[in-house]
Formats: structure tokens, C-alpha cells, sequence
């Protein structure tokens, strides 16, 4: 009954548009209007305003550079940007389109006037008032009469790409009725494009933007989190605006829907739309009439992060951390496939390292898993999880532990009430401001390891883990001990070894702490092959603990200085690649991302040789931000190390490095401590001098053959590099940039060195105990 009686009613409506086709239509007679009545039309050329602001628009238009006529309603103040299509798929191609309501009231119908067919069309309940009207909030409806806030059908009832305030997202849960965005095919073609963006209703509300055809044809392309109560969890940028545009969700036994607000400021409400452009890319805009342009509040996705499931499953996205293609994986667990991560293909995820301790029965499950907290990051899809907004956060984790599926669970609101737990892999997880914590079920030997992951930055780990790692600071563990700090070896659960620098309690005074602090600063933003990591710290109660990476060759001047099997173990060319590997080392101290550092006491010491015996810079306790704090520092000498100047004077520079790097150098290719007297330098210059570089050389050493004139240039020219590094005068010393240079390259230019006013040195007051600061000259290995 009713596709015949549509029908007849189509047959009238074409009939009554030739009646009135010799009429003037009610809007162009009556100027600017707002709506349209039975008997009205139209037509292409003409407009509808809205009511109040008029600060939205009816009418025909051609999008970008075509020439198809589409039916859509824009923003008056900028007229390109169209933010509903009626006929979206069906372009008219000429100016004949013709808008108007049927006889009976029951269709809203846009016509081909040329080819008298009906390009689109909108049905409702008949009316025998029915009125057409572009309402000031840009809504076009159909009601009865001229009153009431009962539509009879509603254009943001069938958004295009744009949603605004009042709109929603989402569905019904009685009628199954579906509310979304569709982008435009391109710029000059509005017809439904290739993204789309949904309120997931699935698990928690979350806003989710799909590349690809409905069903399981559709990519997901980039999801803003679950809803927290305040606003999307992945996108706090929004808490910035919510007093302008409130969000707001609903989540009843009648719908699952999200929409927006836009609060008036000086009687006005500021114009705003959130689109999804037809480049993939979701905007929340809002018009500056100051300027009569869009400002952008938000965009996602924003960054690498934002990409959907980019690092696996159980990975973690850091936007901070491009060095390794943004993704790590979360404790206790490492890359499925490795090669994969190296190929930068981090889509594969990460395994876990330590099977779950769980095993089901009649009274539930037995345990011992723990979880171990993931602090301020995107909660995982939530798509398969299960959610109790009555639960506890006491209770959420018991469900966990007594589920042995449970792999993970988190509060569902950001005060922490809710519960949702996951009981598959977790996906795209990353770091955000302000984001919530995740609390991941581990196996309980897995919270006596320390992370080894350099691009999740330094961790902080409590002080039960210090204490199980070694055996509660046994003497067994002991490997060093040193005037401010207890250096112990750590053996994890997994077999790994890190070397445990322990801060005594004498050293704990203001500066101590001060130094402690320090330490981790400017280690935590290092990254560099010539320095050691610096794994993990502890700050808990009196106690401050630094976790090093072990290295188990120990320091340089345990080899240098050492019983002739470790002096042998440094042949010639090795001893130049220590000299070079540590002078880019201090090079990217000096020139690094975040400002100067100068390490302050650099000294073979201080310098340790992992596995294959490459350097490791180490002890940054005494390290000075070079730009941001210049005063305030307690001397600290290295006897035989400080330039003139740092002994005499306190005067602290990137050259004191330089001096104290030439040093090193010589003792290196020597064998020979310069120490307290000075000894090494005068004699350096002695054979400078008189011709006789080689007689400088480790005589511990073979002498390099006399054939192979290619080692025996490099060790002249390292000996040469040194002696300019260890000039009087600052200035004379070059950087350690241009150090680098000469090293790397046999042609780079160097100047002559100036002879040093041996005598100088002698001139040096006495070091009072006061002036030293007790630096830890222990391995840390």
C-alpha cells in the first residue's frame, strides 16, 4: 500500500511543479526565509537562511572545480564549507533541481526539473501542515506546523562529514538506527569517500575512523580511546575546550550515543564542526571571526602513535621515541619478531617473556601473577573486553586474578570507579598526557627484572626489587666501593646482570640528593652508543639507587694499567677505536638534543668496556647542564685529569673536557698514569719534541711493525690529537667536535700544539680535602 501510494503521490508532485513553474516561489517572493511551506519550491539560485544568527544556508551548489549541482547546506560566513549533502550520489547536472514538499505532506523531494525525475527524496508521516525550515542550530527539519520541537524527519538524522553541536553518534539500541560521518569522495565530489567515523558501542563508547567498505571490508584507521567520564581518553586536548563545547555521551538501555554542545560567550555561540576529510584526517574546527578563517582545536590522528594497532599486540607506541620506529613493548614482554622490529614491521607485536601463573579449579583459580601498573596511556580497544561500571577497583583486580584469562584490566572512569577487563591481546596502546593507568598481569618473577628497553626511557622501581636482585645488599654482591657510593652486582630473575650503584647515607645530605638527581636528569636524556645506560633508578624512603647496564670487562684503566694478559687484550688498532668511540662519546655530550653537558670528571675510571671491550662513558653524578645551570657546584678534581684552568680557577667549560679527554688519550697509548705529579704530560711533549713519538707507547706492548706504516701514522696523529687537547689555554684546545673529525678522517688539517708552560702545573695550590669531591671511582660493572 504505501510504495503504491508514494508512487501516485510522485506522479501528482511532477504535475503540481508544472503548475507551479509559472509562480515566483515563496522564498525568492518573500526575500531571505527560513522555511518552506506546501505550494512553495526551490529552486537553483535561490536560498533558505536560518532563522535568528542566519548563520547557516540552503541551497544549490558546485563543489571545488565541478560542475555537477548538488543540494547542501553551508555556513553564511563561509560559503565552501558545505557540511550537508542531500543528494550526495545523485549530482544534478544542470541548474534545474527543484526542492519542495508533496501534496499530501509525507515527502520532502528534490526533482530534476529538465528531466523530471527525483534525484533524492526524504519520507515521513504525512502532514497535512507539513512546513520545511533551516533552524538557527543548522538542522533541517519537517514538522507540523509552525511550532513544537517534533520533527517529522531531520537532517541530522542523515549527517554527511560534518558533525555539529546538538547532532550525535552512535545507535539505537530499540530501532537499530545508526548515526555516523561519511568524508567526501574528494574536494570536488561529495559523494560517501573512502573514510567514515563511528561511536563504537561495543565495550566502552570510544569515536573510531574506518577506511573501507562496512562489514569486514572495513580498516580500522584511528580510535581516540574510550569514553572517561570527561572526555575520549586518547584526546585530553579536549578537556581544554569542554567549557566551550561540552561533550556529552549517553550510554542507556535506549541508545549508546555521543554528540557536543557550544556554549554562547557574549550572546553568541562560537561556530564549530568536527569533519572527516576525504584525506583520512578528523578535524575539530572553529571559526574566528576576527580573522574569517577555521582555527583547528584538534586533529587526529595527530602523530605516528595515532595509527591503529601500530605496534602489535601487548606493544607500546611513544611518540617521543622515533629511534626505534616510535614502538616498544610493555614490561615482560619482548618482539615477536625481532628481525621484523629491525626491518622497522612492528605490526607483528610482542610476546610474552614469562608464562602466567594460573591454573582453574573448583573454588577458582590459584595464582600467583601480580600486575604491574602502566601509568598515563591510551586505554587498549576495548572492543572485546568486558565492562562493569558498578565494580570496585579492589574488586576489578580480583576478578582479574581469579580469571585466568585475564591478561589486563583498568578503572572505566577517570575517578576511578568502573571496571573493564581484557581477556585477549591488548592493542594500540600509547603514551598520552593525562592518561590513565593499565594494570598488567605479569608472572611474579617478572617484578624482579629491570626493564631493558631504551626507548621506554629510565624507570623508577621500588626498593623490594633492588633488595631481591642483591640478596638484600649482600657482600657477596659487592664489586666496588667508592667515598660517596656502594656498588653492587644485580642478577634478575631471567639471568640478566645490572650493576646496582647505591648511594651511601652519609652522601645523603642536600647536595648528595641534589647530585642523585642530577645523575638521573641527564642520564634520561642520553642516548648514545659510547655512554652507559642507565636502566632504572630507585627513590624510595633514604635510599638512592641507580641501575647501570653490567658491564663485566670493567673499567679502562683496570686493562691499561693492569697485569700484562689485560694490557694485551687492547692491541694497537683497538686502543685507537676506544680513543675514537670516546671522543664521539663527548662530542654528543657537548652538542646533544637538549644543550651542552660537560661530564666533569671523565678519566679511564670512569669509563667502563662492555662484552666486546667498546667504551662506555659513565659516573654522570658530577655532570653540569652546560646552558641551564653554570654556579652553584662543588669542585670536583681529578688529579691528573682538570685543566689549569678548573684547578685554578673553577673556571668549568666544554675545554676542561677536552683537557681531561687528551689525558685519557695519552694514558691509553702509553700505559703510563699521568697522576698527581703530572708525570705523563711533560714526558709526551719531551718525544714531541725530539721526533721520538713511538718511544711513547705502552712498553708493555709489541711495537708496531715498521711495515705497516698505516697503524704507525694513525698512532702519531692520536698522539698529536692529544697534545693539542691538552694545551694551556682554553682556547687553544679544539672541540671535541672537530677532535672527532681528525680521528675519523687522515686528511683533516691540525694545527702545531703550543708548548706548554710545563712549570705552570707546580704552580697549582694544594687540593684541600674540602675542594675534591669524593667521586665513586669504583667499576660500575
Amino acid at each position: 500500500m504505501r510504495s503504491t501510494r508514494q508512487s501516485s503521490n510522485l506522479l501528482r508532485l511532477v504535475a503540481f511543479f508544472f503548475l507551479l513553474s509559472g509562480q515566483t516561489s515563496a522564498a525568492a517572493a518573500a526575500g531571505v526565509a527560513d522555511k518552506l511551506d506546501k505550494g512553495q519550491n526551490l529552486t537553483d539560485g535561490q536560498t533558505l537562511v536560518s532563522s535568528g544568527g542566519g548563520s547557516y544556508t540552503l541551497g544549490f551548489f558546485s563543489p571545488g572545480k565541478s560542475t555537477k549541482r548538488y543540494l547542501g547546506i553551508w555556513f553564511t560566513v563561509s560559503g565552501d564549507t558545505v557540511y550537508w549533502v542531500a543528494n550526495r550520489d545523485r549530482p544534478l547536472d544542470g541548474k534545474s533541481g527543484v526542492l519542495l514538499l508533496n501534496d499530501d505532506g509525507s515527502q520532502l523531494v528534490l526533482l530534476d526539473g529538465g528531466s523530471r525525475r527525483t534525484v533524492w527524496s526524504a519520507s515521513f508521516l504525512a502532514a497535512s501542515a507539513a512546513v520545511v525550515q533551516l533552524l538557527d542550530s543548522g538542522n533541517l527539519v519537517v514538522r507540523n506546523g509552525s511550532g513544537g520541537d517534533a520533527y517529522l524527519w531531520q537532517s541530522f538524522d542523515q549527517p554527511s562529514d560534518t558533525l555539529l553541536p546538538g547532532m550525535k553518534m552512535g545507535k539505537s539500541l530499540w530501532s537499530g538506527q545508526e548515526w555516523f560521518i561519511t568524508a567526501w569522495r574528494s574536494a570536488d565530489d561529495p559523494s560517501p569517500g573512502d573514510y567514515r567515523r563511528t561511536l563504537a558501542t561495543d565495550g566502552l563508547p570510544e569515536l573510531v575512523l574506518w577506511r573501507g567498505g562496512g562489514g569486514g571490508g572495513a580498516t580500522k584507521v584511528y580510535r581516540t580511546g574510550p569514553w572517561n567520564g570527561r572526555f575520549f581518553n586518547g584526546v585530553p586536548e579536549a578537556s581544554n575546550y569542554s567549557d566551550k563545547f561540552p561533550l556529552q555521551v549517553t550510554s542507556s538501555a535506549r541508545e549508546v550515543t555521543y554528540g557536543y554542545g557550544s556554549v554562547a560567550t557574549a550572546g553568541a555561540a562560537p561556530l564549530t564542526r568536527v569533519v572527516v576529510n576525504y584525506t583520512g584526517v578528523v578535524e575539530r574546527l572553529v571559526w574566528d571571526a576576527s580573522s574569517r578563517a577555521w582555527q583547528r582545536f584538534f586533529q587526529g590522528p595527530r602523530d605516528p602513535c595515532d595509527s591503529y594497532a601500530r605496534c602489535g599486540p601487548f606493544g607500546l607506541c611513544d611518540a617521543d621515541a622515533a629511534a626505534t620506529s616510535f614502538c616498544g613493548c610493555v614490561d615482560g614482554f619482548t618482539a615477536a619478531s625481532p628481525s621484523a622490529w629491525a626491518l622497522r614491521n612492528t605490526s607483528g607485536g610482542c610476546r610474552r617473556g614469562v608464562a602466567l601463573d594460573c591454573a582453574g579449579g573448583g573454588g577458582g583459580s590459584r595464582t600467583t601473577d601480580k600486575f604491574k601498573v602502566v601509568r598515563g596511556v591510551k586505554l587498549p580497544d576495548t572492543r572485546n573486553a568486558s565492562v562493569d561500571m558498578g565494580a570496585t577497583a579492589a574488586e576489578c583486580e580480583r576478578r582479574c586474578l581469579g580469571n585466568c584469562s585475564c591478561v589486563a584490566y583498568a578503572a572505566a572512569d577517570i575517578n576511578g570507579g568502573g571496571c573493564v577487563i581484557w581477556t585477549d591481546d591488548i592493542v594500540d596502546l600509547r603514551y598520552v598526557d593525562r592518561g590513565q593507568d593499565l594494570y598488567l598481569r605479569l608472572a611474579k618473577s617478572e617484578f624482579d627484572v629491570i626493564p631493558d628497553n631504551p626507548s621506554m626511557g629510565v624507570a623508577s622501581v621500588n626498593l623490594a626489587t633492588i633488595k631481591s636482585i642483591t640478596e638484600n645488599f649482600s657482600e657477596n654482591c659487592l664489586i666496588g666501593e667508592g667515598g660517596f657510593s656502594t656498588v653492587y652486582k644485580g642478577v634478575q630473575s631471567d639471568g640478566r646482570m645490572v650493576a646496582v650503584k647505591r648511594l651511601k647515607q652519609s652522601a645523603l645530605t642536600n647536595k648528595g640528593k641534589k647530585d642523585f638527581a642530577r645523575e638521573v636528569a641527564v642520564m634520561a636524556g642520553l642516548h648514545h652508543g659510547s655512554l652507559l645506560r642507565l636502566l632504572a633508578y630507585c627513590n624510595e624512603g633514604n635510599e638512592r639507587i641507580l641501575v647501570y647496564a653490567y658491564m663485566k670487562n670493567k673499567s679502562l684503566d683496570n686493562h691499561i694499567f693492569g697485569p700484562l694478559p689485560r694490557r694485551a687484550n687492547l692491541h694497537w688498532r683497538r686502543r685507537l677505536d676506544i680513543i675514537q668511540a670516546i671522543a664521539k662519546g663527548v662530542a654528543y655530550l657537548h652538542e646533544g638534543p637538549d644543550g651542552s653537558v660537560i661530564h666533569r670528571d671523565l678519566k679511564l675510571s670512569n669509563i667502563l668496556l662492555d662484552d666486546e671491550l667498546k667504551p662506555k662513558i659513565a659516573d654522570f653524578g658530577t655532570a653540569k647542564l652546560f646552558v641551564a645551570d653554570q654556579s652553584g657546584q662543588t669542585l670536583v678534581v681529578s688529579q691528573g685529569y682538570a685543566s689549569p684552568e678548573y684547578a685554578l680557577r673553577d673556571e668549568m667549560t666544554l675545554k676542561c673536557d677536552v683537557y681531561s679527554f687528551g689525558v685519557v688519550l695519552l694514558e691509553t697509548l702509553s700505559g703510563v698514569r699521568n697522576g698527581s705529579m703530572q708525570t705523563l704530560l711533560p714526558q709526551a711533549w719531551r718525544l714531541w719534541e725530539q721526533g721520538n713519538l713511538m718511544d711513547l707507547l705502552d712498553p708493555a706492548m709489541a711495537r708496531p711493525a715498521p711495515d705497516d706504516a698505516e697503524l704507525l701514522y694513525d698512532l702519531e696523529r692520536c698522539i698529536h690529537i692529544g697534545l693539542l687537547c691538552i694545551q694551556d689555554m682554553a682556547d687553544d684546545r679544539p672541540t671535541m667536535s672537530e677532535i672527532v673529525a681528525m680521528l675519523t678522517s687522515r686528511t683533516s688539517q691540525m694545527e702545531q700544539p703550543k708548548r706548554p708552560t710545563l712549570d705552570s702545573r707546580a704552580a697549582m695550590r694544594p687540593l684541600r680535602q674540602s675542594d675534591v669531591q669524593g667521586s665513586t671511582t669504583t667499576d660500575l660493572t
